[in-house]
């Protein structure tokens, strides 16, 4: 059996008024949906270390505080359907973070010199992120369970 690939997500949250969720998008690649920071941890590195790079390295956002891990989950890559392990934080950015700014994002891994949309939508989100990314904000706060059109 292969062995999942190690992997981290970032629920970046500001509050505010109500509280947000950071994201971005792909420019010039739509079709890649809108996504919350994720990656691969690299060997010998820490989750949480591996969470705080990923958020800097595809949002270019220093500032975020790790709050806790908050979710597990077993899932095969979406296009490839190789075995893979995420595990999901809950981050908080400072209240004075920018609404939107665009990103290139650095580091050597896949997306290295890619530009990202980044912003903070409001929750509950009205639609899901790709890849389901969205399925653990209820686990932060029930309110923030992902609000659907047909109610799923």
């Amino acid at each position: 059996m292969t062995r999942p690939r190690i992997r981290v997500a970032a629920y970046v949250i500001r509050h505010c008024a109500n509280p947000e969720v950071l994201v971005f998008d792909h420019i010039g690649m739509p079709e890649a949906g809108t996504q919350v920071p994720a990656g691969g941890a690299k060997s010998g590195e820490g989750l949480e270390e591996a969470v705080l790079r990923e958020v800097a390295e595809e949002t270019g956002l220093l500032t975020a505080t790790v709050v806790r891990q908050i979710a597990v989950e077993d899932k095969p890559h979406p296009d490839t359907g190789q075995p893979r392990r995420t595990s999901f934080f809950f981050l908080q950015a400072p209240a004075d973070t920018s609404d939107a700014w665009d990103h290139q994002v650095n580091g050597n891994g896949d997306d290295a010199g890619l530009t990202f949309a980044c912003r903070f939508l409001p929750l509950p989100l009205e639609q899901p992120l790709a890849d389901d990314q969205d399925a653990w904000l209820g686990h932060i706060d029930p309110r923030w369970t992902t609000v659907t059109v047909d109610g799923q």
